[in-house]
C-alpha cells in the first residue's frame, strides 16, 4: 500500500510544523520552498509569553496552547535527532514606568496562570534594581513582573530544526515557485515540474492568496511589513536574559552569542515591499533606546525584514478549503506564528490523516 503524499507548499514555520508533524505520522511529504523574499519566520525572534497578551477567546486560546506545546515538539525533535532548536525558558520580562498598567499586567498573568498550570511558573513584581539586575540595559524608571515561565525562540533557527526533523522521516524538499492546479487530484506545478498528491497544504504566509487563485477563493490575509534590528553587545553574557515586553507593540529578544534582537514595526498596508526604511529603523531603535538606553553603543549586525500574514479577522485560518476537501490552508498568524504554528501544524496533520478536526483548529476553519 503507497503511503499518503502530502505536498506542503511553503517553508516558513507553519508549512514546517505541518511538514513535521504529517512526515513524523508516517506520510510522504514534499515541500515545496519558493524562496520568496521578506518570509516572516525568516525574520522573527518570538517571544513565547502570551499570558500577558490582551488577546481573548480563540485566539488567546490558541496562544496558550501553542505555548503548552512548546516543551512536546522539542522533545519530538529530539527523537528525530535535532537538538538545536534555539528555544529556551529564560522567563519574560513586562517592564513599565506605570505602576497601574503593571499591577493590571500582572492581574491578567495571575487570572491565567490559574488555567494554564506550571508552565507559567513563578509570577513576581520586582522593582527598578531587580529589573537592571536581569537586563542592565534598562532604563532607571522602569519596574517590573517577572514571569519565570516565559520563553524565547529564533525564527530560522526552529523553522530549520522542522524541516530537518521533516526529513529524518523522509520528506523532501523542492525549490521553485508553486502554482496550484485545481482539476481532478490535487496537482502542484514547481517550474517544469507536475506534482500530485493525496494533500496539498497551502501554507504560503501573506502569499496564500496568491496560491488559492486558481479556486477563485480570497482569504481575508494581507502581508503587514516587520523590521526587527540585532545587535550585538561584545562581551556580554546575554544567554540568560529574560524577553522584555514594555506592555507595547515592541519587545527585547536577547540570544546566547552576545545578541539582541529588538522590534518590530507593524506596518499595515506595507504590500510585497521588503525593504528596510530609514522610518522603520528610526522606530525601532527609538523604541529599543526609550527602554534600553544601555543598547547605544551596541554593534548594529543588521535588520530583517518579515511580511507577516496579517488576518483581517483577528483570526488565524487553519482547515480545509470550500470546496476542495484535499486543500488545506494554515496562514494568518499575523506575530504570533512562532507560538502558534508548532501545535497548529500538528492539529493540521491530525485533521488530514485522520478525518477529524482537532479542538484546538476547530474555530480557525477558512
Amino acid at each position: 500500500m503507497s503511503q499518503h503524499h502530502v505536498i506542503v507548499v511553503g517553508s516558513g514555520i507553519a508549512g514546517a510544523s505541518a511538514a513535521f508533524a504529517l512526515a513524523r505520522r508516517g506520510s510522504a511529504v514534499t515541500v515545496v520552498d519558493s524562496a520568496l523574499t521578506g518570509q516572516a519566520t525568516a525574520a522573527s525572534a518570538g517571544i513565547i509569553s502570551p499570558w500577558a497578551s490582551t488577546a481573548e477567546g480563540p485566539a488567546y486560546e490558541l496562544y496558550a496552547a501553542g505555548t503548552a506545546y512548546y516543551p512536546r515538539v522539542v522533545e519530538l525533535l529530539a527523537e528525530a535527532g535535532v537538538e538545536r532548536t534555539d528555544y529556551r525558558r529564560t522567563g519574560a520580562l513586562l517592564v513599565s514606568a506605570d505602576p497601574a498598567r503593571l499591577a493590571e499586567a500582572q492581574a491578567r498573568v495571575e487570572a491565567r496562570a490559574r488555567t494554564a498550570g506550571a508552565i507559567v511558573g513563578t509570577i513576581r513584581r520586582i522593582g527598578n534594581d531587580d529589573v537592571r539586575a536581569l537586563v542592565p540595559v534598562l532604563a532607571s524608571d522602569l519596574e517590573g513582573v517577572y514571569v519565570s515561565g516565559g520563553a524565547r525562540v529564533d525564527g530560522r533557527t526552529m523553522r530549520d530544526a522542522l524541516l530537518n526533523g521533516a526529513a529524518h522521516y523522509g520528506a523532501v524538499t523542492v525549490s521553485g515557485q508553486a502554482r496550484l492546479r485545481p482539476q481532478g487530484a490535487p496537482q502542484v506545478e514547481v517550474g517544469s515540474q507536475v506534482l500530485e498528491a493525496d494533500d496539498v497544504v497551502v501554507a504560503a504566509g501573506a502569499w496564500a492568496n496568491e496560491l488559492l487563485e486558481p479556486y477563485g477563493v480570497r482569504l481575508a490575509v494581507e502581508p503587514q511589513r516587520g523590521q526587527i534590528t540585532h545587535l550585538r553587545l561584545d562581551g556580554v553574557d546575554t544567554s540568560g536574559w529574560p524577553s522584555v515586553n514594555p506592555l507595547s507593540h515592541h519587545y527585547l529578544v536577547a540570544f546566547d552569542d552576545s545578541r539582541v534582537a529588538v522590534g518590530a514595526t507593524r506596518e499595515t498596508g506595507s504590500g510585497f515591499d521588503a525593504r528596510v526604511t530609514a522610518k522603520g529603523q528610526w522606530q525601532v531603535l527609538s523604541d529599543a533606546l526609550g527602554i534600553a538606553p544601555g543598547l547605544a553603543e551596541a554593534t548594529l549586525i543588521e535588520t530583517r525584514v518579515g511580511l507577516r500574514p496579517l488576518p483581517g479577522t483577528g483570526l488565524p485560518i487553519v482547515g480545509t478549503l470550500p470546496g476542495a476537501a484535499r486543500v488545506h490552508v494554515v496562514t494568518g498568524f499575523g506575530a504570533a506564528g512562532l507560538t502558534m504554528a508548532p501545535l497548529t501544524g500538528d492539529a493540521l496533520a491530525t485533521s488530514i490523516l485522520d478525518g477529524r478536526t482537532p479542538a484546538e483548529i476547530a474555530a480557525f476553519a477558512p
